[in-house]
């Protein structure tokens, strides 16, 4: 089971030292969050003018945020719930608090392990919760749930309504999350309701599948998938690993499409799979500008493609503005989705933690993300001609990447 994905436990963040890229999936399906932290290669950019702190919401409210959960604690109340107020009035879109709980699941989820029982989730506008993805080989893909199943109720509890964020929770069950408990779903699919008893277990995930593309035979060069998921701990050495095994000549399809996001330092790993060195991206903290490099000894000759969608977001925007921007690669598919805010997280009195904005981050080229997406180089709609794949494939070819 997927969810929001957070890098740090709540009870070692260190005051103004732990930055997160919090992306759209933990409004919208339970997706990754990333860490932009003590990032190895960053660095301060001194040419940058520095901005008032006071143009991000977030800079001005963290005080407040604090002191609403502490004062509520002394009045016996909730401060988690008090912070959540706080939070909501303060036009801050991609701010928010979490449970302990749920921040130690994030943190396990972005390292590539967890316990539940396989399923992704995402709420709709009317609030009510659906399958987004089943983990093959998990407990719910053998009890034959599907994507597109309607989840209406956790252990007799209705999800409808509820964030995200809880339901992962409740399917992740015990704070200690051991394998082996029984959680029954409510199920809904095409009028049928039925319950579903399942046993947690200890789950993997691996975010990136590679796979050498048909149509190309001995003669000429071929062209390989690299289909990546999302950004968990060691996909860039993943990405790097898969890159150098290729043949000289061939093509890679770097397929990012619905790619939530997730560690910020794993897609700067991988956009140095791709380029010798320099800029990957600049990002503000409170005004404070800084850029984050590329490892050099790249690979900078293989034909490259890389496929995005409207759910093609934050690291993995990141990601395809560096390559667009540095010339690397033809970017293909449809405008992404548009996070690309930075946000801090700190610990609150009862142990929950509160995520407020700090800053946005910009391409090499200085474009924004946040709220506008890239726009790929070769716009290919769903219902206009070839499908974006084959699109991507053929513009692939024509680049000297296979058949």
């Amino acid at each position: 089971m997927s969810g929001p994905c957070l890098f740090v436990h709540p009870r070692r963040i260190r005051r103004g030292a732990a930055l997160t890229l919090v992306f759209a999936g933990v409004l919208a399906t339970g997706a990754a969050v990333g860490s932009w932290g003590a990032e190895p290669g960053s660095r301060r950019d001194p040419q940058a003018a520095r901005i008032p702190a006071r143009a991000y919401v977030g800079a001005v409210e963290s005080d407040q945020v604090k002191a609403a959960a502490a004062q509520a604690q002394e009045d016996g109340k909730s401060g988690s719930k008090a912070a959540r107020e706080v939070v909501s009035r303060s036009g801050d879109r991609w701010g928010a608090v979490y449970s302990a709980r749920e921040y130690e699941g994030y943190r396990q989820t972005l390292d590539g392990a967890y316990v539940g029982v396989g399923i992704s989730a995402r709420r709709d506008a009317q609030g009510r919760i659906a399958v987004e993805r089943v983990e093959p080989g998990s407990p719910a893909q053998k009890a034959g749930v599907r994507a597109g199943d309607r989840l209406r109720t956790v252990n007799h509890r209705a999800v409808t309504g509820r964030p995200v964020t809880e339901v992962v929770a409740l399917l992740r069950g015990p704070a200690d999350g051991s394998p082996g408990t029984r959680v029954e779903l409510g199920l809904r699919r095409d009028g049928h309701e039925w319950t579903q008893e399942l046993r947690r277990a200890r789950l993997t995930t691996d975010p990136v599948t590679v796979d050498r593309l048909s149509g190309y035979d001995d003669h000429r060069p071929g062209a390989v998938r690299i289909k990546v998921d999302s950004f968990t701990k060691g996909t860039g050495d993943r990405i790097r690993r898969a890159v150098r095994s290729i043949p000289r000549g061939d093509g890679v399809l770097l397929d990012l499409r619905g790619n939530s996001g997730g560690l910020v330092s794993e897609a700067v790993t991988a956009a140095s799979s791709f380029l010798d060195g320099g800029l990957v991206a600049t990002y503000d903290v409170r005004g404070e500008q800084r850029v984050l490099d590329a490892r050099p000894g790249g690979d900078t000759d293989s034909p490259l493609v890389v496929l995005v969608d409207g759910g093609t977001m934050s690291a993995a925007e990141l990601l395809t503005g560096a390559l667009q921007d540095r010339g690397r690669a033809v970017v293909v598919g449809s405008r992404t989705f548009g996070k690309g805010s930075v946000q801090m997280p700190s610990e609150l009195p009862d142990g929950s933690v509160a995520e407020l904005t700090v800053g946005h981050y910009r391409t090499p080229a200085g474009r924004k993300v946040d709220g506008e997406g890239i726009a790929p180089d070769l716009t290919v709609k769903g219902d206009d001609g070839p499908s974006a794949e084959a699109r991507a494939r053929t513009v692939l070819s024509g680049l000297g990447g296979g058949s």
